[in-house]
């Protein structure tokens, strides 16, 4: 099939639904396991922390010095103003978006009432967000005519997201059957926390579809976000167990497995 007659914000939104969809199929453990093994689930959040980490540059930041070089900026100004400018900004919306980590007991945000089992699905919904955003940037990238964005490139970074968001997905799901919800509760729980994706894709797709100039920014800017996250959660999550060696294992796994579909494919 010839993609290069879909709008890229078309694609940008088919692959953010096929990320929401292996979040939706890991959140689907629930019906399989009770209990997530803390070894199995650190490895998970190290994987899914590789991936970010790598899609970050290899996807996103190595993309925005190459785009600022053809525009004639001096290349690295974008890659460091939008990437502190997406660390900044989840940091913003981490500050006031009520959330609870999976292994605190003490909610950030502002103050709320909501149950826990609801702010442990918005801790994951708020990582989301610059995933999905990064994704549609690299599909949104495809308008600007610049030889360092094209659509393998693109699709592999969809594909890394939605690998690491399958773990990702039960690592919602089992631990709120075991806050006592319904199988059926977890798994829409766990899978609704996948849908701000193909939100924030669009949104992102869009800005840099009808607003070129930003679009070195745009993909440092989702590169900050996503190592934000990285920094704030999977990485301190991952490590908080005794499985430290595993969860360290799991990050290289993942980084080389986003490396090898960014290289390989882009």
């Amino acid at each position: 099939m010839n993609f290069d007659r879909f709008n890229p914000v078309i694609l940008a939104l088919f692959g953010t639904l096929f990320t929401w969809f292996l979040t939706a199929l890991g959140s689907g453990m629930v019906f399989i396991f009770k209990e997530l093994n803390r070894k199995v689930l650190d490895g998970m959040l190290g994987f899914a922390a590789g991936v970010m980490i790598a899609a970050s540059f290899w996807s996103l930041l190595n993309p925005s010095i190459e785009m600022a070089e053809n525009m004639g900026i001096i290349s690295w100004v974008p890659a460091v103003v939008g990437f502190l400018l997406g660390g900044f900004f989840l940091r913003a919306v981490d500050m006031f978006m009520p959330h609870l980590h999976m292994f605190s007991d003490e909610a950030e945000g502002i103050k709320t009432s909501l149950k826990r089992s609801i702010l442990l699905v918005l801790a994951i919904t708020l990582h989301n967000i610059p995933e999905g955003l990064a994704v549609g940037v690299a599909f949104g990238a495809l308008n600007s005519g610049d030889t360092s964005a094209n659509l393998a490139g693109a699709i592999a970074l969809a594909i890394g997201i939605g690998l690491q968001n399958f773990p990702e997905g039960a690592a919602v799901s089992i631990p709120l059957r075991r806050e006592g919800l319904s199988r059926f509760k977890s798994f829409m729980y766990g899978q609704i926390s996948g849908a701000v994706e193909p939100i924030a894709a669009v949104i992102g797709a869009s800005l840099v579809v009808y607003m070129k100039g930003i679009l070195p920014y745009a993909l440092s800017f989702a590169a900050g976000a996503m190592i934000f996250v990285v920094v704030e959660e999977l990485i301190p999550e991952s490590q908080a167990g005794e499985h430290t060696h595993i969860a360290t294992l799991g990050t290289m796994i993942g980084f080389a497995v986003m490396m090898l579909l960014d290289v390989a494919l882009g």
